[in-house]
């Protein structure tokens, strides 16, 4: 299969683009250690930058191996599902013009259900995994991806419909 640059985005393509720079820059352990030392957890701009590192992915060696895969399985399922999402929602693909507002909420919805789903996945591979902290796990990444999918929305405005 051979790859062709063309001018045009895929509304696929740039919600998942976006959705990794997320996880790779904000996630990353050195900007979570900056947002610890230098936000304040109690004001709304603190809190949102404190937000951003939730996929968080890690290298530490001092976890034990299950919550190090689990951490780094998370970050990595919340963009995969991210791309599903955003093949499976239709709303990008039915919408009459490029830059509609049904592709801008397609691509939210997308992140919002694979921080949902990804955290759901990686809490049960966590140690001493349970339903109910499988469920709150959901529940944070569904919260994440409510307050931090409409950068995924807004990357989607203007893609291309249709497949490939």
């Amino acid at each position: 299969m051979v790859l062709t640059a063309t001018r045009y985005k895929t509304a696929t393509g740039a919600g998942t683009l976006a959705a990794l720079v997320l996880v790779l820059v904000f996630g990353s352990p050195w900007y979570r250690d900056w947002a610890e030392g230098n936000t304040d957890p109690n004001t709304a701009g603190g809190w949102f930058l404190r937000l951003l590192t939730w996929p968080a992915w890690s290298v530490d060696s001092d976890q034990p191996a299950r919550d190090l895969l689990s951490t780094n399985l998370r970050a990595i399922l919340v963009v995969v599902f991210t791309a599903l999402f955003l093949m499976a929602l239709p709303g990008s693909q039915l919408a009459r013009a490029r830059g509609t507002l049904s592709q801008f909420f397609a691509g939210w919805a997308a992140y919002i259900f694979a921080g949902g789903a990804a955290s759901l996945i990686a809490a049960l591979i966590h140690s001493n995994p349970s339903l109910l902290g499988a469920f709150q796990a959901a529940g944070s990444g569904a919260t994440y991806g409510l307050f931090v999918g409409w950068i995924v929305g807004a990357a989607t405005l203007g893609g291309r419909r249709g497949t490939a």
